[in-house]
């Protein structure tokens, strides 16, 4: 409290003066949430949204890039991805997906996926250590500017686009964790965050069915829910919220639902290491054994099911921690 009565002191403004400022803007944010959700016009007689589907949603060519991915394949992965996009040159989940690929590349390089990065507050909530790779970087940044532009386009034509929706939900949401993980510039990020929550919202309530939004709610849920009171209060003002119990109720949704497709494995690993930082293995072992038994060529999960695996001693490596 003493640094919050500094900073009041420091803007010339009485600290009641702040708190109504902080109101007002709370409660402008609301109004711009509840006038971007569903457009009163697309909505049926009986002011209910339309129910569409996610046509890209499961696509057998994209289903086979993502296993090539969550197998660590990430060169192969991005050539089917790439030679996708040349066949469907007006869809923006190629060019997503093709992101997708590039950071979560970048992640596993950075040990982004690891529990010691998750069971670690200073990296989960500051970010890595050292610069991002210079080429993924590129990759990343120029396939999501192509997925986000394609989907701006087909919403301006038609803006109940389920596949539209589900491409900018995808890449604001990686954009976010780009920016708030990898670049460690956590205020730029929150932009993102609030339009991937605001596009994944809307496209839930056209196409319930497109349980892969939850990933993106689930993750920023969470990790916004493990910060400190202080700075979850002050990201509350700006009109991002946090909640670790709701975001890991969306993780489980996503990584258990038949109507999850591209990211399900995603979810079993944040789910994983979520309930991990929660004390609750006998979560994180089921869903590492899931990902081990599905994808038996990559290490990373077979590592960290180990770690959590007892030993003849009936302790385990972060179990004894």
């Amino acid at each position: 409290m003493s640094l919050l009565r500094r900073e009041d002191k420091s803007c010339g403004l009485p600290t009641l003066e702040i708190q109504r400022l902080g109101w007002l803007l709370v409660a402008l944010v609301s109004i711009l949430v509840i006038a971007t959700g569903m457009p009163a016009e697309e909505q049926d007689s009986h002011g209910n949204a339309p129910r569409l589907t996610a046509g890209m949603l499961n696509d057998a060519e994209l289903n086979a890039g993502f296993h090539l991915l969550y197998e660590l394949k990430f060169d192969e992965a991005r050539e089917r991805f790439t030679k996708w996009e040349e066949k469907h040159p007006a869809q923006p989940v190629g060019p997503a997906l093709e992101a997708a690929s590039s950071l979560f590349e970048e992640f596993y390089r950075k040990g982004v996926l690891t529990s010691e990065f998750f069971l670690d507050d200073k990296r989960l909530l500051g970010g890595i250590k050292g610069d991002p790779d210079t080429i993924l970087d590129r990759q990343f940044a120029a396939a999501a500017q192509r997925a986000a532009e394609l989907a701006r386009r087909r919403l301006h034509n038609q803006r109940l686009d389920a596949d539209a929706l589900f491409a900018l939900t995808l890449v604001e949401g990686m954009q976010a964790d780009d920016l708030f993980l990898i670049q460690r510039r956590q205020l730029e990020s929150l932009h993102h965050l609030r339009e991937a929550d605001r596009d994944a919202r809307i496209l839930l309530q056209i196409a319930p069915d497109t349980d892969d939004a939850y990933v993106a709610l689930g993750a920023a849920n969470y990790i916004i829910g493990c910060l400190p009171g202080y700075k979850r209060a002050m990201l509350w003002v700006g009109g991002v919220r946090g909640d670790k119990a709701l975001g890991i109720q969306q993780l489980e949704r996503a990584a258990l639902s038949e109507h999850t497709h591209y990211l399900r494995p995603y979810a079993r690993l944040m789910l994983a290491l979520a309930a991990l930082r929660e004390k609750d293995t006998d979560t994180t072992r089921q869903q590492l054994r899931t990902l081990v038994a599905e994808f038996p060529e990559n290490p990373l999960f077979a590592a960290e099911l180990a770690k959590v695996t007892p030993v003849i001693s009936g302790a385990s490596s972060i179990e004894s921690r």
